[in-house]
């Protein structure tokens, strides 16, 4: 259900849209952050947010609520270890642009969500890791607090509060891998890029090895809104809120469409809805070959696949039989399709397109962005790469191809972090979904000369 929103947006676009006065203007700016600190017990907060049903906006999907309850209750004790809130502003994933674009032009809804987060979860400290790269991003951000915090709205007596908060920006160095939460938490230490052990989580053991909560940029800058809607209501908007996946969110759309845009809907729109009705259609009016629903690290779908869902308890029942591509899109509609939400930031991959080379293109990345510290991923990923090279070079043999299965299997499960599954899991629904493209490599009735990632004519 396709559904339009501006909770997130409505400073986009206006003239010094991403400054206070317009922030106030438009959005009433930092009154529901007033609201938490003056009126409000921890808990309270904590409850409001599990209401609101922000399912982590990062790829995850965790619901953000019940992450803030994780934390230690109660107040620090003297001499007791601090509690930080550390947001994921890094935003690595391949066909994801979503988070900067908050932080570019509403800034200020990132601060405000800090500031209502750290006094949930008992932090005065907030960290807002951005990748280095997006230098108006930290530049607006960094506005922003200081903006705030000439207004009183940060420092030692917040709203007159006394409890204090500050906010930071902390620049990444490019790493993909420091998308990763606990990879992230290294690097603000000053620490290699790379991800822990868990336990102990977060919560336990987070920065600095205090309790902390890590959440996504977009994540906390929903907060206001929610807040300011009232959580259950703001749930409401969604139509999935009869699932726990409420509210709204920005959806990217990108690849081979006629206006790739970043978009803010009430949670639950559908692939074709997104890519004809808010995208404009396909370039050159061609049909879909596949999608990409919510970055790279997540499987293709195409439009041919269908719901299997014939039980009437399961929550995919009503759309049973139907394309995938009309299934509304949360984080366990997707997961019972054989997919992920991960981003939200779909990549649209028209027919016509080279699906071996598209995926040697993404075991490019993966392979190169590796941190290393895993076997089977540090192998695995550079096995993948070589095998997709040989097979778009028609050196490969069936035997290798079949193989590639067995290497991409081989990582799942058996890394510290998520990144071996995020390289795996594309390549096995690329393989599985379009083994006759690779079969053609193989047989040499297909050669490098034949492939094409682009559409012409581009518009």
């Amino acid at each position: 259900m396709l559904k339009r929103t501006n909770y997130l947006t409505r400073t986009y676009g206006k003239p010094e849209g991403w400054g206070l006065a317009a922030y106030e203007r438009e959005l009433g700016g930092y009154q529901q952050a007033r609201r938490a600190l003056t009126t409000m017990t921890r808990e309270q907060v904590v409850d409001e947010a599990k209401k609101a049903n922000i399912r982590g906006r990062g790829g995850a999907g965790f619901p953000m609520g019940i992450k803030w309850s994780f934390m230690p209750k109660g107040s620090p004790a003297p001499g007791a270890k601090p509690h930080y809130l550390v947001v994921n502003a890094d935003e690595g994933e391949p066909g994801t642009h979503k988070d900067r674009t908050l932080m570019e032009q509403n800034p200020h809804a990132c601060v405000e969500g800090c500031i209502i987060a750290c006094y949930g979860i008992g932090a005065h400290v907030a960290y807002i890791y951005v990748r280095d790269e997006l230098h108006l991003s930290k530049a607006r951000l960094e506005g922003a607090i200081l903006e705030a915090r000439a207004k009183g709205y940060l420092g030692k007596a917040p709203f007159g509060k006394d409890y204090a908060v500050e906010v930071y920006v902390h620049s990444g160095a490019g790493a993909y891998i420091c998308g990763e939460e606990t990879s992230m938490l290294n690097s603000i230490e000053g620490r290699r890029g790379e991800p822990r052990m868990k336990p102990p989580f977060p919560a336990n053991a987070g920065a600095f090895g205090c309790p902390t909560t890590v959440n996504n940029l977009e994540t906390i800058a929903a907060v206001p809104a929610a807040f300011g809607l009232g959580a259950d209501e703001f749930s409401k908007l969604s139509a999935l809120h009869h699932i726990n996946d409420g509210g709204v969110r920005l959806y990217g759309v990108n690849g081979h469409v006629k206006k790739p845009c970043v978009v803010e809907l009430a949670v639950g729109p559908t692939f074709n809805e997104l890519i004809h009705d808010v995208a404009g259609g396909v370039l050159g009016d061609k049909g879909i070959l596949c999608v990409i629903p919510g970055g790279s690290s997540t499987p293709v779908m195409r439009p041919a696949e269908t719901v299997h869902a014939p039980d009437p308890k399961s929550p995919l029942h009503p759309w049973h039989g139907k394309s995938v591509f009309d299934v509304p899109l949360g984080v366990d509609t997707m997961r019972g399709v054989g997919t992920m939400l991960g981003t939200c930031c779909v990549t649209v991959i028209a027919d016509g397109t080279d699906p071996v080379w598209c995926m040697q293109n993404l075991m490019q990345f993966y392979r190169h962005e590796s941190c290393g510290q895993c076997t089977p991923c540090r192998e695995g990923s550079a096995w993948l790469l070589r095998v997709s090279e040989k097979i778009l070079d028609g050196k490969a043999s069936l035997q290798e191809l079949d193989g590639l299965h067995d290497i991409a299997n081989g990582i799942m499960g058996n890394t510290i972090c998520a990144f071996g599954e995020g390289t795996a899991m594309p390549a096995l629904a690329i393989l599985q979904k379009f083994r006759p493209e690779f079969e053609a490599y193989v047989r040499g009735q297909r050669s490098r000369a034949d492939a094409r990632l682009t559409v012409e004519p581009w518009s």
